[in-house]
Order: structure tokens, then C-alpha cells, then sequence
């Protein structure tokens, strides 16, 4: 799994809480990622509907 720009606390504890909205921009979607959709994202690969997949990255960033 290879997460974009999510909106999380982590830009923040690094010291820059608005990271997203500045990069956002530059992603062809222009938005940011919600943690939901990441969630959405890995309770697919572990479902029976995933099961054949083998050896996947998975980017989860908005066309990046």
C-alpha cells in the first residue's frame, strides 16, 4: 500500500498541519485522501474478494 497525501495528524506532528492543502494542486484528482478511503483500501485486501491477489502495491494517491 502506498498512500498519496492523506489528511492526518502526521503532517502535523512534523510541523506542517496545512501539507496537504499545499500539495493538493499538484495531484491530478486535486484533493487530498481521507483515512477512510485508505481504510476502504486495506479492508479490500483483506477480504475474500482480494484473494488472489498476490505481491500488489496499491497507490492510494490520487492518480500520482
Amino acid at each position: 500500500m502506498r498512500p498519496g497525501y492523506i489528511y492526518t495528524d502526521l503532517h502535523a506532528s512534523g510541523g506542517e498541519p496545512e501539507r496537504v492543502d499545499r500539495l493538493k494542486p499538484r495531484v491530478p484528482m486535486k484533493r487530498g485522501g481521507q483515512p477512510e478511503e485508505v481504510a476502504a483500501a486495506i479492508l479490500w485486501l483483506l477480504s475474500e474478494e482480494a484473494s488472489y491477489v498476490t505481491g500488489a502495491i496499491l497507490d492510494l494517491a490520487g492518480g500520482l
